[in-house]
């Protein structure tokens, strides 16, 4: 990213001064060139670059053609918008002619600033719709190797062992192919596929793309999404080959081995349709039917949660090229699929990191345990030579016991991998429908290279961990002279990788589940670090796709299954419905999705307040893993009602917000009405005068009154005095779960006690972030002590990254506009901290912020993106010297001080790398 802004400014400076400003970064529904776009509107974006301060967009010209050649001419035959007068330069909503499905458009931008300057044409951006309706998929149909009896459909799943179901059914993982010609010169091909569960497609024997676990997950009673490749340069003149091989993900969840729930929605299955366009005009087509041919692949056990069986002596070589003998393979069977099919639009999972071996041990004889020395999401890889028929027992988990064999008990066991050897030379393989979270892989059946090897096993020759997560691009880094703090920023990424898939997962391992309560507290660390909107957007659907008739948000979405209680109906956790759609709003600017889920979130607010007894609710699972004096689990130390009532009343003021956005008046002012009631009922049942505080005067029920605006405004300063007494009390330590500790972050950094936050979380000594890295962590556990009975890839306590980037790298949105377009810098000076670094990419392009502190001087390089305004808050008072690249403030034009606030000044700045330093 720094290396992009750097080249952009010597084009810049190599432009010259009659070229002031760059347009680059042109994004279509937040991705950049993307594919099977099936929005009829879809939102175009645009970042800028300049080489003069306090730059600002005036207008601005979209031209979108559906010929490239046409575009390059300055011809905008499908949507031209003229010159239009406006600073936006996000969120611009298509408005040209009806979009069809499968055509891809060009487009490109050129704006006018602030100094009189119009730019030069951007570079040409593209996209290619998807299938818009059920007649664009030319009748393919879904096809597998066999239809599922309506006696083995369990739908929705059970996650009871004593279900009689529990113990039933295995399938087929079948190969699909079709042969077809090609005889003409091909201007473009496209492939629009899905299979259920997962799929990986072979054209002429080579993996299409670098896609892991496609599709994302869905209510697949709803819906299922499909991908689409671009597959121009894999065909050939002549005889191609579609090569489709199925796994079972979560649409069919064997009887075996360890399970989370047992689900079938079907058998596995597959949908596609090739479009082949030729350079003299016309068109081919191939789609999924009968004239398919499949047969059992090589794959012979598939579970997302139990493992993944491959016998390499079944595999039929060639099968997926050109000329092979299919006359063992028998015809596809047509069956029924899911009613509707969306385009995934979310960033596909891919393989990242490879983990080598840090360690070998051989706890007992026959048995080998490699230490891969990072807990992560991924699957192993192994290496072998061997004799044909050999089996090698992979087993991973997160943890060794006292013995020093693998532990997967507190997660769920047994979870394994069997690859039986085709014995033909070296062989490599790895899982291709499932993935776990691990540091530690157990081997039997093989020994590694060099060892002994009395029994002739098979010889391991490499060993690997693969790291599998969403790509969503890294937008955002951070740094700073705290080494703890270092290791914590990485502690809490790895476990935000590890369960950053097509769903927010809660962990890697024992549920694979979208717990949707992480989603909204832990959202905005994660935006900070990773690009999501788009994975964003496909929650929000999630979540609709789940709302009951009578508008509960169930806990979980995708509901693969109906846990009972709280685990189903709490308020902090189906809130994520109205809270995430504001916060992408608020984040990105998208409008749309407020327009698109504002039927949902109406409907949660309606089925709250049917709940509501007096206004106040007291169901819920409240402040989940708040440390008390009982086992871990549902909240201690807050008393029912608080934290659910001001999650809902959290939720009623949104949705005034959210009303005025959409020019709902009536809306508005009954959700405001409502607020007031509830405010008032949760004041008269919880708030404590004498005291103070609220209920028994928690960590969490003191930090979500304030921030949810629960407090009265003369007891605001009281109740944040008692809860910094709290956390006093506690030896600076953490008490707040799940629930509460994010609010208890935002309310100190808000009421400037960033120096309590360092206290609770510069230490090793207590439970917290330091204690887990001290005891071995290497991502993020379920648990603040970090036991061993609990999931230790977990990122529902990541929190705190929120805070290294707006508190002591202080870089936050100033929340009177969205998507940063007006921005505050107010970095934290606290504790021992000498030295931060930080920076994020907002949708208008880099704001970064570092300063370093040494005795009598402060110096910090701030950069704001073109088309954005910023305040600057710097440690200083009335009697201290303020300069900007040298020049003293008070004589620089190219910023402004509004004044002073507790102890610091503030300064206005417009675009543009500000150097300032500060000396008494």
């Amino acid at each position: 990213m720094q290396k992009a802004t750097m080249f952009i400014f010597l084009v810049l400076a190599g432009l010259g001064s009659s070229a002031q400003t760059l347009v680059h970064q042109l994004k279509c529904d937040y991705r950049k060139q993307p594919l099977g776009i099936d929005n009829p509107r879809p939102v175009l974006q645009w970042a800028l670059q300049a080489n003069r301060r306090n730059s600002v967009q005036k207008a601005y010209r979209v031209l979108v053609a559906d010929d490239s050649a046409l575009l390059a001419n300055n011809t905008g035959n499908v949507w031209d918008t003229k010159k239009v007068n406006s600073a936006q330069s996000i969120q611009i909503s298509y408005a040209g002619k009806t979009l069809q499905a499968a055509k891809t458009y060009y487009w490109k931008v050129m704006v006018w600033d602030n100094y009189g300057n119009a730019t030069a044409w951007s570079n040409a951006g593209k996209w290619q719709m998807g299938l818009l309706a059920k007649t664009d998929w030319k009748a393919a149909q879904w096809i597998g190797y066999e239809k599922m009896p309506d006696s083995l459909h369990i739908v929705p799943a059970t996650d009871n062992p004593g279900d009689k179901r529990w113990n039933t059914g295995k399938d087929v993982l079948p190969l699909m192919r079709k042969e077809f010609q090609v005889g003409k010169t091909i201007k473009k091909a496209t492939i629009f596929v899905t299979g259920l569960g997962q799929f990986e497609l072979n054209i002429n024997g080579k993996k299409v793309g670098d896609h892991f676990l496609d599709p994302g997950w869905t209510q697949y009673s709803k819906h299922a999404l499909y991908v689409t490749f671009d597959i121009t340069n894999r065909l050939q003149k002549g005889s191609n080959v579609l090569g489709v091989m199925l796994g079972n993900g979560f649409y069919f969840v064997p009887g075996e081995r360890y399970r989370k729930l047992k689900g079938a929605y079907g058998f596995p299955k597959m949908i596609c349709r090739t479009l082949i366009e030729y350079t003299d005009g016309t068109e081919q087509n191939i789609v999924s039917d009968n004239t398919w041919k499949t047969a059992p692949g090589p794959v012979t056990f598939s579970s997302i949660y139990g493992g993944e069986d491959y016998n390499a002596t079944l595999a039929q070589s060639g099968w997926d090229k050109p000329g092979f003998n299919d006359s063992k393979f028998k015809k596809a069977v047509i069956v029924d699929g899911p009613p509707s099919l969306e385009a995934q639009q979310e960033e596909p999972l891919k393989i990242f990191d490879k983990f080598d071996v840090k360690k070998i041990t051989q706890p007992k004889p026959g048995v080998w345990v490699y230490d891969m020395g990072q807990n992560a999401s991924g699957i192993p890889m192994i290496t072998v030579k061997g004799k044909r028929g050999a089996v090698v027992k992979l087993t991973p988990a997160e943890l060794i016991d006292n013995n020093g064999l693998v532990l997967q008990a507190p997660v769920g066991a047994p979870v394994y991998f069997n690859y039986t050897l085709k014995g033909d030379g070296v062989e490599k393989w790895h899982p291709q429908f499932m993935y776990y979270g691990f540091r530690y892989i157990q081997v039997e059946g093989a020994v590694p290279v060099r060892e002994s090897n009395e029994g002739d096993q098979p010889i391991i020759t490499e060993m690997a961990s693969l790291h599998t997560r969403n790509s969503a691009a890294t937008i955002g880094s951070f740094s700073c002279s705290n080494e703890l703090f270092n290791k914590t920023f990485t502690l809490i990424d790895w476990a935000i990788r590890s369960n950053t898939a097509s769903i927010f997962t809660d962990c890697p391992h024992r549920e694979k589940l979208g717990w949707l309560e992480e989603a909204h507290l832990v959202g905005s660390s994660i935006r900070y670090n990773y690009d999501i909107a788009s994975l964003c957007r496909k929650i929000i659907k999630d979540m609709m796709n789940a709302q009951t008739p009578e508008g509960l948000i169930p806990d979980i979405a995708p509901e693969y299954t109906l846990f009972g209680g709280g685990f189903r109906d709490s308020p902090e956790w189906g809130s994520n419905g109205i809270i995430m759609p504001y916060y992408v709003y608020q984040w990105y600017g998208d409008k749309q999705v407020l327009e698109e889920s504002y039927s949902m979130m109406t409907r949660y607010a309606a089925y709250l307040e049917k709940k509501s007894k007096n206004h106040i609710l007291y169901f819920g699972l409240g402040d989940w893993y708040d440390i008390g004096p009982k086992d871990l689990g549902p909240s201690q130390l807050t008393p029912a009602g608080i934290t659910s009532t001001a999650i809902y009343y959290y939720d009623l003021t949104l949705l005034t917000k959210i009303a005025h956005i959409l020019g709902k008046a009536d809306d508005e002012k009954a959700y405001r009405a409502l607020g007031v009631q509830v405010r008032a009922a949760f004041n008269k049942t919880f708030y404590n005068a004498d005291k103070g505080q609220y209920g028994t005067g928690s960590q969490a029920a003191n930090a979500m009154a304030v921030y949810m605006g629960l407090v009265e405004d003369v007891n605001k300063s009281k109740v944040i005095d008692m809860l910094v007494k709290d956390i006093r009390a506690h030896n600076n330590g953490i008490t707040a779960g799940d629930i509460g500790y994010r609010y208890l972050l935002r309310v100190l950094d808000d009421a400037g006690r960033s120096d309590v936050i360092f206290d609770m979380n510069s230490r090793s000594d207590v439970p917290g972030y330091g204690y887990q890295i001290a005891q071995g962590a290497t991502s993020l556990t379920e648990s603040w002590a970090g036991n061993r009975i609990s999931s230790n890839n977990h990122f529902m306590l990541g929190h705190l990254m929120e805070w290294f980037y707006s508190g002591l790298g202080g870089i936050r949105a100033d929340t009177s506009a969205n998507a940063f377009k007006k921005i505050i810098i107010r970095p934290e000076i606290v504790g021992d901290v000498t030295q931060t670094k930080a920076s994020f990419e907002s949708p208008y392009g880099t704001i970064s912020n570092e300063w370093h502190k040494k005795e009598g001087l402060f110096a910090m390089i701030v950069n704001i993106p073109v088309n954005t305004t910023a305040v600057v808050y710097l440690p200083a008072d009335r009697g201290s010297k303020i300069a900007e690249s040298g020049k003293d403030i008070a004589v620089n034009k190219d910023i402004k001080l509004l004044g002073y606030e507790n102890g610091k000044a503030m300064v206005q700045t417009g675009s543009g790398t500000y150097k300032f330093t500060v000396t008494p």
